[in-house]
């Protein structure tokens, strides 16, 4: 049976993260793979993500390198809440947000118009969980953010449907970094 996950969380600016090297985001998609690891166990076929700047694109790069790492039957699904969302970006967001649209499997538009009102997003959270069997969601409840609706959405289509959802919080990314300072001090 394939499976589909959608993964997002936070936008870069809501983790305090402005640049586009800095450390913490490795730790961030080192938690997106471990999570993406154990979904592929279970025959994980799709990722979709909607696009968004911050841990999307970094989900993103994260299935593009497991492609590379043999995972040749995964794919990447870009699938926005509507067109032209990078409009307004700046240049540098806008090429990397190109560059991901560029090596995706799929890229579509939820609606076929540009950004009119929120019920776009809305229609968004909700047309990403019905067509995914699992959320990966960096998010965590004592830092409020834009991943709380999507996994409002998620948590309300789970009472009447069977649906996973697994939350990458602060606490996971710091066992994370632990982990890798421990691998490097050479434990």
């Amino acid at each position: 049976m394939s499976k589909v996950a959608v993964i997002s969380g936070y936008k870069p600016h809501e983790l305090g993260l402005f640049s586009h090297n800095d450390p913490s985001i490795e730790y961030i998609k080192l938690a997106i793979k471990k999570q993406l690891l154990s979904q592929l166990d279970e025959g994980l076929e799709w990722v979709i993500v909607s696009g968004q700047l911050g841990t999307e694109l970094w989900a993103a790069e994260v299935v593009f390198d497991l492609q590379l790492e043999g995972y040749d039957d995964l794919k990447l699904a870009v699938i926005t809440p509507f067109l032209n969302q990078e409009e307004n970006w700046k240049d540098e967001k806008k090429e990397w947000y190109e560059s991901i649209l560029i090596q995706a499997d799929f890229v579509d538009s939820i609606t076929k118009k540009k950004y009119e009102n929120p019920w776009q997003f809305r229609l968004k959270n909700q047309f990403l969980v019905e067509k995914s069997d699992v959320l990966i969601l960096l998010y965590d409840s004592e830092k409020d953010g834009s991943p709380k609706f999507l996994y409002e959405t998620a948590r309300k289509y789970q009472e009447n449907q069977p649906y996973d959802i697994h939350l990458i919080d602060f606490y996971d990314l710091q066992a994370i970094v632990e982990e890798e300072q421990m691998k490097k001090s050479d434990f």
